[in-house]
């Protein structure tokens, strides 16, 4: 499960980016915004305020920011997993990079009006 800010045209080109590699269909999505959204925040002790991460729940393990990142490229597998080696990166590093494009994503990418309607033929990876 990816939750991920609806509102956000970065966090919402990922998720696009996601899905077209996604051939197993292992991957579900859930925008901050939408109930089940909340309600997986709230179970894993995250904060349901705080919209500036992608979070990525995964066989009962909840990963943030550019951990996030790197496990969800791991699982889209193929040559994209190849990017996990940048796990090596410290954390604390990586997470600054995460942070400063999250702080200025609104600039950068734009802002929808409103949150990610899915097409038909994606509205079953979609949880609300």
């Amino acid at each position: 499960m990816v939750i991920f800010d609806g509102f956000c045209n970065l966090c919402n080109g990922t998720v696009q980016f996601i899905i077209m590699r996604d051939r197993e269909k292992k991957f579900s999505f859930a925008t901050f915004q939408s109930d089940a959204g909340q309600d997986i925040l709230k179970q894993n002790g995250l904060s349901p305020t705080d919209q500036s991460t992608v979070v990525y729940v995964r066989k009962g393990h909840v990963f943030i920011k550019s951990k996030a990142v790197l496990m969800i490229l791991r699982d889209l597998g193929c040559c994209w997993n190849f990017f996990y080696i940048l796990i090596i990166i410290p954390p604390i590093i990586r997470d600054l990079l995460y942070e400063l494009i999250a702080k200025y994503r609104y600039r950068l990418f734009g802002k929808r009006m409103s949150c990610i309607v899915p097409t038909m033929e994606i509205m079953d990876r979609f949880i609300n």
